[in-house]
């Protein structure tokens, strides 16, 4: 349990902003203060997952820019490593400017790199002497795994964003999720899971009533005003904002803001309609949380497949225990369910599309736990679905870190307007 806790206040942190290109900015802010001054040359090497999902949001705190030359040039003229995923928090009018001069200059240069991990992030900066400064961030978006001054690698005593050990989260299952949920002392994550509800209804509620993205959020709530809609509407419009450079942060799950407003206004929405007490509402928030953890923990960090889907499926795990803690059943089913219905949605990268994925993604949690509840749930074999949930989710897991690493390359390259790797293939053949 105390494990638990510990992933929770360590995954549950505020973050403004999208997490790739604010990855980006916190990695060149670290690296401007170790150098000290301002680069004359800076190489952006990013892995292909960190590319896609930088290209089409937009980077908050700064008029509408987007893109790795604008992150990394946010980041080195006005970011504070200090601040963690907040870094661009304190940004100006005139950081903005330096920024865009710095990219009109040319100074900035964007690299594909490959044969890396999904998240990877290396930022190089020069000075006018010719001191260099390399700052490398892997597998989580604040790890911070390398600092390089003139080749020589050095860590702080205190590195950003310390990785967990590997065994980590090998206890989580549904099973011991829920005991934790139920048993918990709340006092030891409270102030995570308040903070959680606290700044994902702020983000929310400012794209339920302002013009960002598509509007997804405000055009659902035209059209109705049952808790079913406003679960929906409000994820979908924290998402509206967030994509579309909204100065307000947000608590993120598995290094993801999207991922941590689909598992917890849902469940909010529904703790709100249902009258539940403030200590219900945390204990569901801990379930919906975990289970999206847990979920993610076997698809990876950023993949082809979309985070939020498995979110979705976690905010349904949290409605279900709202409804009725004690039938484990329940949840499982939702679970199930919610990720037959919307496990084939994939990641073409951060924008603000993606509140629409939200939208779906909290729909399918929701049928499926109205299904469960119907006792109507679909049956072990029929696609992915195992005969426990614990095997369904690995099955889930397998087809996101497996099954679909040849599509990653695939919508990157679309992406990017390049040929397939089949189409250079068959054209090397001829």
């Amino acid at each position: 349990m105390h494990n638990f806790s510990r992933i929770l206040n360590e995954e549950l942190i505020a973050a403004l902003g999208c997490t790739e290109p604010i990855a980006v900015a916190l990695a060149g802010a670290r690296a401007r203060e170790v150098l000290g001054s301002m680069p004359v040359k800076v190489d952006a090497y990013c892995s292909g997952n960190i590319i896609k999902n930088v290209m089409g949001v937009t980077v908050p705190n700064s008029n509408g820019m987007k893109g790795i030359d604008s992150a990394v040039a946010l980041g080195i003229v006005g970011g504070h490593s200090d601040r963690g995923l907040e870094v661009l928090s304190q940004m100006t009018q005139e950081n903005i400017e330096e920024a865009r001069k710095m990219i009109e200059e040319g100074i900035i240069a964007v690299h594909l790199k490959e044969e890396v991990p999904t998240l990877n992030i290396e930022i190089h900066i020069a000075d006018q002497a010719g001191n260099q400064v390399i700052v490398e961030i892997m597998n989580q978006h604040n790890n911070i795994v390398r600092i390089s001054y003139n080749d020589q690698d050095f860590l702080e005593s205190q590195v950003l964003g310390k990785e967990a050990p590997k065994d980590f989260y090998e206890g989580l299952s549904m099973d011991s999720i829920l005991d934790y949920a139920t048993e918990v002392d709340l006092a030891e994550v409270s102030d995570a899971i308040k903070n959680q509800m606290k700044l994902n209804k702020a983000i929310a509620e400012t794209g339920s009533t302002e013009d960002f993205g598509s509007s997804i959020g405000k055009i659902l709530l035209a059209g109705s005003d049952d808790v079913k809609t406003r679960a929906r509407a409000m994820a979908a419009a924290g998402s509206d904002a967030r994509m579309s450079g909204c100065s307000k942060p947000v608590v993120i799950n598995a290094g993801s803001g999207n991922q941590g407003i689909t598992c917890s206004l849902p469940v909010m929405e529904y703790a709100k309609d249902l009258q539940a007490s403030e200590e219900q509402t945390i204990r569901a928030l801990i379930v919906s949380n975990l289970t999206a953890l847990h979920i993610k923990r076997y698809i990876g960090r950023l993949s082809a497949f979309c985070g939020v889907t498995s979110a979705g499926a976690a905010a349904g795990a949290g409605i279900a225990y709202l409804h009725e803690p004690s039938n484990r059943e329940l949840v499982y089913q939702t679970v199930g369910n919610a990720l037959m219905i919307d496990s084939g949605i994939v990641c073409d990268g951060a924008k603000p599309s993606c509140a629409a994925k939200v939208a779906t993604a909290v729909d399918a949690g929701i049928i499926g736990f109205e299904m469960a509840r119907s006792k109507r749930s679909f049956d072990p074999g029929e696609g992915l679905l195992k005969k426990n949930i614990e095997d369904t989710i690995k099955s889930i897991g397998r087809l996101a870190s497996v099954g679909m690493k040849d599509t990653d390359i695939e919508v990157l390259n679309i992406m990017l307007n390049k040929p397939s790797i089949k189409a250079e293939t068959k054209a090397e053949n001829k």
